[in-house]
C-alpha cells in the first residue's frame, strides 16, 4: 500500500501540478492541492 501511495504522489506531482500552473493560476492551484490533501487526510482519519 505504501508503494502504491508513493506512486500516486509521483504521478500527481509529475503531471497534474505542472499542468495546473501553466495558465497563471499558481496560487489557486497550490491552495486547491493543499485543501484537497487536508480534506483527504481528515476523511481518512474519520472514516
Amino acid at each position: 500500500m505504501g508503494f502504491a501511495a508513493g506512486a500516486m504522489l509521483f504521478v500527481i506531482s509529475d503531471e497534474i501540478i505542472p499542468e495546473s500552473h501553466r495558465k497563471g493560476f499558481e496560487k489557486e492551484a497550490t491552495f486547491g492541492v493543499m485543501i484537497g490533501f487536508i480534506v483527504m487526510m481528515i476523511l481518512d482519519v474519520t472514516l
